[in-house]
């Protein structure tokens, strides 16, 4: 019978959802084939799965971090390569945490053979945490503000995070988690589509992200020597706008967001930015899916008719980081994101743009697996998001590290 198969994840089986670990098998015979399973239950119980096909070492062991796959859902030497390949049994799923309070539990096993997998050897479970030892999470309803705070252990003084996430609206939560977890103090702010908060709002007010940095700003923990703002998507515009009009934020993120005001006017102290132009009527829907592209619905934002559309980035003093994947289907993101870096340059102001090839639009923190399609919780319509799974996942990782860098730097 020989040893038993053990599975082990190092160097620990519970670890933060960005920490990348070694997954290891002892016990094999030598050369033996055998599949690996990776499988995710979401909050609503939908069902992730992975799998690769590999062989035992002469000595009867296999580590992912050296052992190329041989087949399934990716192929050569991808140490994480079972997390980010997971894939919805139903089709369009998009794996986001709702409750950061809990982990999400991946299991690993160990079949014989490269076949039908009716023969498990071993097994064990990887437990991936959004909320490190010791980080609190606070509930924010002050004034206007629906937000949640996030304190790493100890007295600081921290850097302080704002946390914006897209039209799709709601509380997001687990980027700004993972965030406090590196020690960063993390507000997730909500702006669309949250308890009493329509959405799509007729106007966005500037003041109500003002009441969000004044509440950071006022927390002990939090260093005083400026914010810095993180935004994904319409978050992005939104960062950018803040990074503009609002006194005391030092550093800007900008994820696959635009340098113009979209979809919501945003109204400030005597002025507003108005909407930039598009037209519906060019969104483009494949008959057979339903999906929807999105990418030609906007007016040409080199058209001087657009330009008080756009956010005047020049004025600010902030720094500015812009990520973006080349492979965006929903948003001409790199269009954008190079439109607003000239400007800032042209102007003598600090910007540094990265451009994933191969990564779509929805740039998450490392190990989310690629979501191609997903319903848009606003729209109600299925949306490209667009990306390549093995060229993402490496985006992910690499804009994770530059986004902490950048703060770190700059804050």
């Amino acid at each position: 019978a020989g040893m038993a198969v053990r599975v082990s994840v190092l160097p620990s089986p519970r670890c933060l959802f960005d920490d990348p670990v070694q997954i290891r098998v002892a016990g094999l015979q030598p050369q033996q084939a055998v599949t690996l399973r990776a499988s995710l239950v979401d909050e609503s119980g939908e069902l992730f799965q992975a799998h690769a096909l590999y062989r035992a070492g002469s000595g009867g062991e296999l580590d992912l971090s050296r052992s190329p796959a041989l087949g399934g859902s990716y192929l050569g030497v991808e140490p994480m390569g079972l997390l980010w390949t997971l894939q919805s049994k139903t089709p369009y799923k998009r794996l986001a945490k709702r409750n950061v309070l809990t982990p999400f539990c991946v299991d690993l096993e160990v079949y014989e053979g490269h076949g039908d997998m009716s023969r498990l050897l071993g097994k064990c479970t990887n437990e991936r945490w959004f909320l490190g030892e010791g980080v609190k999470r606070i509930s924010v309803r002050e004034g206007r503000l629906k937000a949640t705070l996030f304190l790493p252990p100890g007295p600081g003084p921290f850097p302080g995070l704002i946390d914006l996430y897209g039209s799709g609206g709601g509380l997001i939560e687990y980027r700004a988690s993972l965030l406090a977890s590196r020690g960063f103090v993390t507000l997730a702010v909500a702006y669309m589509s949250f308890e009493d908060i329509p959405a799509m709002p007729e106007v966005l007010e500037l003041s109500y992200f003002e009441e969000a940095v004044k509440f950071l700003r006022k927390q002990q923990q939090v260093k005083d020597t400026g914010i810095g703002v993180l935004g994904l998507s319409k978050g992005g515009d939104l960062a950018l706008s803040m990074a503009t009009f609002l006194p005391g934020i030092k550093a800007a993120v900008s994820i696959s967001g635009s340098s113009f005001n979209s979809f919501i006017p945003l109204k400030g102290d005597g002025f507003t930015i108005p909407v930039h132009p598009y037209d519906l009527g060019r969104m483009k829907i494949s008959d057979e899916s339903g999906l929807v592209d999105f990418s030609d619905v906007l007016d040409d934002h080199m058209d001087p008719a657009t330009w008080d559309c756009r956010i005047p980035v020049e004025k600010s003093l902030a720094k500015f980081l812009f990520l973006c994947g080349l492979d965006d289907m929903n948003w001409k993101s790199d269009l954008y994101c190079r439109d607003a870096v000239q400007r800032l340059r042209q102007h003598g102001r600090e910007a540094e743009l990265y451009s994933y090839s191969g990564a779509g639009h929805l740039l998450e923190p490392p190990y989310l697996p690629l979501c191609k399609v997903s319903i848009h919780r606003v729209l109600g319509m299925l949306v490209h998001w667009g990306g390549q799974w093995r060229e993402h996942a490496k985006a992910q990782e690499d804009a994770w590290r530059r986004i902490q860098a950048f703060f770190w730097q700059h804050l």
